[in-house]
């Protein structure tokens, strides 16, 4: 099967979104996805900014994003994953000013979480920067176009990003089909409609879910899991 192209996007992507979004989940499949792809770009990195939530980092996917030279900045302590300590090694910069890295920011959830794109807020640039939402109306937060509008306004106004682009990643875990990658589609095109701004991608979890049942569907994006061990799930 022909392997899809990510989105063609800036050379930093800042990843956020409302928490139980996803936005983790994406953040690390991007990185991986772009490694499949010639790019213009020398060096990679994925900088992990979630201070607010304990579980679910892209850090604790250092081994397999750095068995693809891929680079990952963020906690003091490099092997810490559920310590809430909200500490951020000096490393985390080196990236962001190196003007031949690819750099994803997988931010923290909601706009308390995102707050802290702030200290590095000169480094974003509208030249280099994107800001994507990642949306999953399955939430009870997110529950409509209304409220999904309302959470990127607020993490708008907390980080003095505007948001770039949208990612509909409506799921239910491993209960997701494609009706409900659909309706979340919908709901995604409302809110881009409304804040005019484009759909960068529309997710689906390849295990659960076949491209072909989403056969007209515009900017299509298989996720694989890595993020949710399957014990959580039993």
């Amino acid at each position: 099967m022909q392997t899809i192209r990510p989105p063609n996007l800036r050379r930093i992507t800042i990843v956020t979104g409302h928490y139980g979004s996803g936005k983790t989940e994406f953040a690390v499949n991007l990185a991986l996805r772009e490694t499949e792809f010639p790019s213009e770009y020398g060096k990679r990195a994925v900088c992990d900014l979630d201070l607010v939530n304990p579980y679910f980092r892209s850090r604790e996917r250092r081994d397999i994003l750095e068995s693809r030279n891929i680079e990952v900045h963020g906690s003091t302590y490099r092997d810490e994953i559920t310590a809430e300590i909200p500490a951020l090694g000096a490393s985390v910069r080196a990236p962001l000013e190196n003007r031949d890295c690819r750099v994803i920011v997988d931010a923290g959830g909601n706009d308390s979480g995102a707050l802290v794109l702030k200290q590095f807020g000169k480094y974003f640039t509208r030249e280099e920067t994107d800001v994507l939402a990642v949306l999953n109306f399955c939430r009870y937060e997110t529950r409509t176009a209304a409220n999904a509008i309302a959470q990127i306004r607020a993490i708008e106004a907390a980080t003095r990003l505007a948001i770039t682009g949208l990612v509909g990643n409506t799921h239910l875990l491993r209960q997701t089909d494609a009706d409900t990658v659909r309706r979340g589609a919908s709901l995604t095109r409302d809110v881009a409609d409304a804040l005019k701004v484009p759909i960068t991608a529309i997710c689906y979890p390849e295990e659960f879910v076949r491209a072909d049942e989403l056969a007209g569907l515009d900017d299509l994006f298989p996720l694989k899991i890595y993020m949710r061990d399957t014990w959580m799930d039993r």
